[in-house]
């Protein structure tokens, strides 16, 4: 398996102990009784964001329809959409906006959450809040040394994702700072920015809310907490929507899909959005 793809297909009944623990499965009986005898798959590909959202929904829904697999892989935004377009993923999983090419393809977006994007640091460093303007002039080269911005005399280390990624491209368009950041390091995964933040002295990195541990520090902006409050009431700046991307509107999709799809909108779906660190977008 190429180490680039995290790819998995997420056996029948894995997580059911689990999930019934939580609260997350189970009593659906009109959703089964819709389905019941149902057998065929669903293939979705794209975002390392989505990757805890889409395995916890995969297994959850799995559980509920059997005879439905759901595989998963994980290769990036842009991936995604491109096999969606090529009929290799049925369904793909987005972090950003479709590009204009990518809807001129046929490409249509169903938003699914919402996500903050959550600036982290290494632990040893001493700065906590930084201002938008601060963190543009560090992405872009303008501040390169931490005691610039009121910690200790330290190089920022800039880590940020590969072109492509959809959290990149989100960032930077937030940022207006699209295809002008100076990165020391650029990786290919919300993981990979993790460990390369926390190993790394001077570094700073951004990644998925829901991903934050307390191997990184989090860094407040214009002073205020990335957290799932800021980003529901839209007070924390870097937010963003995770979306579900089809060729063809969703209606035009398979039967499973569209169960998928109406899955993902029924307060089942929703509790399991919640599950994932994720926030209910607004109708």
């Amino acid at each position: 398996m190429n180490k680039h793809t995290v790819a998995g297909i997420v056996v029948l009944g894995l997580m059911a102990g689990i999930l019934r623990s939580l609260n997350g499965c189970g009593g659906r009986e009109e959703l089964q009784s819709l389905s019941a005898g149902e057998h065929g798959s669903i293939a979705m590909a794209g975002s390392t964001s989505m990757e805890r959202f889409a395995r916890i929904v995969s297994e959850c829904f799995m559980e509920e329809h059997a005879g439905v697999t759901v595989t998963t892989e994980f290769t990036g935004s842009s991936a995604g959409v491109e096999a969606v377009l090529d009929g290799r993923a049925d369904v793909g999983l987005c972090s950003r906006e479709l590009t204009k090419e990518e809807q001129n393809a046929g490409a249509v977006a169903s938003v699914v959450a919402v996500d903050g994007i959550a600036v982290v640091a290494n632990t040893d460093n001493l700065v906590r809040e930084l201002t938008t303007a601060e963190l543009v002039g560090i992405y872009t080269g303008r501040i390169r040394d931490w005691s610039e911005v009121g910690g200790r005399t330290e190089p920022i280390v800039v880590v940020g994702r590969e072109a492509g990624s959809g959290s990149r491209s989100t960032f930077e368009e937030l940022l207006g700072i699209n295809d002008c950041c100076k990165y020391a390091n650029e990786v290919d995964s919300e993981g990979a920015v993790m460990a390369r933040t926390a190993v790394t002295p001077g570094a700073i990195g951004y990644v998925s809310l829901e991903v934050c541990n307390d191997t990184v520090c989090r860094i407040d902006l214009e002073g205020v907490e990335a957290a799932e409050e800021t980003v529901r009431n839209g007070t924390y700046p870097l937010r963003r929507y995770f979306f579900l991307v089809t060729k063809g509107e969703a209606w035009e999709q398979s039967k499973l899909v569209q169960e998928l799809m109406a899955y993902l909108q029924s307060e089942e779906g929703k509790k399991l959005i919640r599950m994932a660190g994720l926030v209910i977008p607004e109708k």
